[in-house]
């Protein structure tokens, strides 16, 4: 008996693809700190700055990429932003100064994997699914943060025995790779083929384009800007950043090598999180799809920020029990925060939640490039990185303050 697959779900599979692929840029610039350091002398807030541009971007990117899509489909913006992710990959290798880096990766790879980004999953999600988007948006997001750090190891390994240049020409080269099945198994919407969504119950015909995707995404960020609820999302997404991104997997691995941990220990630790990260973020997203979001917020919250308050005393030269139940609960809690995030953003600014959220993602990015570069800079100064860790722990806490706070305003933005 033959069993028939939606559409949908291949899609899915694509979509999980590409984002593992852009996910993959986003810790590899964690290994390429201290190489670039030994090898040219610059110092750590001065590559810094080329990961907080690459971070800022990568924000920036999100809510222009939701409403590029509106208008030019998912299968072009995809393919896009994978052929300048291996553009800005493939440039970083001939770098000799502070300014091609941010050019090559701050700039092209930010942009390439900004328009990847969670905002980019969201919409795949909307236009394909009815049902189980919250289940969808969790294995999305997890597939995410499985690029992200399932790759470390292999990475950290490239660095260590041939040069941090192969490692970048790897990505380029996986950018490539994707792109022809990107293209050919792509469709903008379930109507291209005749379909109806995942779920839905009556055919639903395909959206016209919407011009003026610029124009949109700001006529939908100023309006959503008078709203309380916004800023309450945007703040605790931006601490979700600084406590994900912007430390943890910028600056883990040199901190744990200030403590005589090796850079592929410190990949691997990076590498169990990643993949506890799957578990935990599609748990998150069955969880969202029946408890309160802003709960399922504040718990998760809570629960990081006490885990990172104890990580100082953790590291050390070897791999202690300590450390690996960090990893796994930073694993089950890291990208949990996606799926109620999302069902938020949708429960209060509707059709245009998913560009809402790309704002939002802004914010997250903004504030994992403020600690990225504040993370090298209190490293300088102090040579040490506890009061970051510390300073982490205590944003955290304030995250499930806000969280609580989220409620859908009494008048809709229009």
């Amino acid at each position: 008996m033959r069993i028939e697959v939606h559409r949908a779900w291949w899609v899915t599979a694509v979509t999980a693809l590409v984002v593992v692929v852009a996910g993959a840029c986003a810790t590899t610039a964690g290994l390429l700190v201290t190489p670039l350091h030994q090898e040219f002398g610059w110092s750590r807030a001065t590559i810094g700055i080329a990961v907080s541009v690459n971070m800022v971007l990568y924000g920036l990117t999100a809510p222009f990429s939701a409403a590029l899509v509106d208008r030019f489909g998912l299968r072009r913006v995809a393919v896009g932003a994978l052929l300048l992710i291996a553009a800005g990959a493939g440039t970083t290798t001939a770098v000799s100064e502070p300014w091609q880096l941010v050019a090559g990766w701050g700039v092209l790879v930010g942009i390439g994997c900004g328009a990847l980004a969670m905002a980019f999953a969201a919409t795949v999600a909307h236009r394909w699914f009815t049902t189980r988007r919250g289940l969808v948006t969790g294995f999305l997001t997890a597939a995410s943060v499985f690029g992200q750090f399932a790759f470390l190891p292999v990475m950290s390994w490239v660095v260590d025995h041939f040069a941090w240049r192969s490692a970048t020409i790897a990505l380029a080269l996986l950018a490539l790779a994707a792109t022809p099945l990107t293209w050919s198994v792509f469709r903008d919407h379930p109507a291209d083929l005749g379909l109806r969504p995942y779920g839905a119950t009556a055919f639903e015909p395909k959206p016209l384009p919407e011009p003026g995707a610029a124009r949109r995404a700001l006529r939908l960020l100023l309006s959503s800007a008078r709203t309380g609820p916004f800023w309450l999302l945007a703040g605790t997404f931006a601490i979700c950043g600084a406590s994900t991104n912007g430390i943890m997997w910028t600056h883990f691995a040199s901190a744990a090598h200030d403590h005589g941990m090796p850079t592929t220990i410190a990949a691997s630790l990076l590498a169990v999180i990643g993949v506890v990260n799957v578990a935990g973020t599609i748990a998150s997203g069955w969880l969202t799809d029946r408890f309160s979001p802003r709960l399922l917020l504040a718990a998760y919250y809570a629960l990081r920020g006490t885990s990172l308050l104890f990580l100082p005393s953790l590291l050390a030269p070897t791999v202690q029990p300590g450390m690996v139940a960090f990893a796994v609960l930073f694993g089950l809690l890291d990208v949990a925060t996606v799926p109620p995030t999302i069902a938020l953003c949708r429960e209060v600014f509707g059709d245009g939640g998913a560009i809402v959220f790309g704002w939002v993602s802004a914010a997250h990015q903004v504030g994992a490039g403020l600690v990225a570069l504040g993370g090298g800079l209190a490293r300088d100064l102090m040579g040490s990185y506890d009061a970051v860790w510390i300073s982490a722990a205590g944003l955290c806490a304030m995250g499930a303050l806000l969280a609580t706070a989220i409620k859908k305003p009494a008048v809709q933005p229009a």
